[in-house]
């Protein structure tokens, strides 16, 4: 079955309608104290805890969605539900991330949203909505219809002198964060900066969302033997907002991200990369080229 462009519109006003009730439920829960408990996730402390609110957020997005899985025969892959591999038989499934960023929200700072996409069964995002509760903040995009900002059309913010990285707090413990932070420096000045701001932050979706929020900025995040490095859920919606922003976003090698694997959804085999403009993107290409040489 192929979906048609009203098809594509239609779906896309479901997922919103779905990303900002849950972001109900989860900005009712902000601050309150919450049952914590641990899963079968990567190896950092952010892919291993799950609230009961990560739950609910989830029963309530299947709710609205599950209708249009039996009207267009769409898959369903969402984080806190068994990957049941019908995603590799359909044409096209929902890849959800019911709370993005537990970690953030757990701990009652900002970087938690929702995080909704459509993707095709070759991999390619469709239609990606991601809705900050906090800021009551919405992104979304919709494949050959642009990118959004709440109501208006997405446009970066006005550039500052300062190329902000953005990466997820694990990254202090890396062995290569020191010299990391050296060559983001070096890479800033190079492209003409003041120089660089390292921040390590927030959820992944949200993260992504800041590279075109505060450009000139990229997210990153490199390739690691453990497993994790987040899953497709994470990069999914995303992916489709910078398309359609014509920001350019990719594995760390400037690769398309597979957002469709058979096997694994964790992808720290290849990292992401999430820029404002194809400059950063390229420099970030070649460090990780040279670190992987050196």
């Amino acid at each position: 079955m192929r979906l048609s462009t009203d098809d594509l519109y239609l779906l896309g006003q479901c997922a919103i309608s779905a990303a900002m009730q849950a972001g109900q439920l989860i900005a009712s829960h902000a601050q309150r104290a919450v049952a914590v408990n641990t899963k079968d996730g990567g190896t950092s402390l952010a892919a291993q805890v799950v609230t009961e609110i990560d739950h609910l957020s989830q029963d309530i997005i299947l709710q609205s969605l599950r209708p249009t899985c039996a009207l267009y025969d769409l898959a369903l892959l969402s984080e806190e539900s068994p990957d049941d591999g019908a995603r590799l038989q359909q044409d096209y499934f929902w890849c959800i991330d019911p709370l993005d960023g537990t970690l953030p929200f757990i701990e009652g700072v900002p970087g938690y949203s929702v995080s909704i996409a459509l993707v095709s069964r070759a991999g390619q995002a469709l239609i990606g909505v991601v809705y900050d509760p906090l800021t009551q903040t919405l992104y979304r995009a919709i494949k050959d219809q642009g990118a959004w900002q709440n109501q208006q059309g997405f446009k970066s913010a006005t550039p500052t002198q300062t190329l902000t990285f953005i990466t997820d707090k694990s990254f202090a413990q890396d062995p290569l964060y020191h010299a990391t932070q050296v060559e983001l420096e070096r890479i800033a000045v190079e492209l003409g900066y003041a120089g660089a701001n390292l921040r390590l932050q927030g959820g992944a979706a949200l993260n992504a969302c800041q590279a075109l929020t505060k450009a000139p900025a990229c997210y990153f995040k490199f390739p690691k033997p453990e497993k994790g490095g987040g899953s497709v859920w994470d990069y999914a919606a995303t992916a489709c907002l910078f398309r359609e922003a014509g920001a350019p976003v990719s594995d760390i090698h400037g690769n398309a991200l597979v957002l469709n694997p058979d096997g694994s959804t964790f992808m720290n085999h290849c990292g992401v990369l999430y820029s404002s403009d194809q400059a950063i993107a390229e420099s970030m290409i070649r460090f990780y080229r040279q670190l992987r040489q050196g």
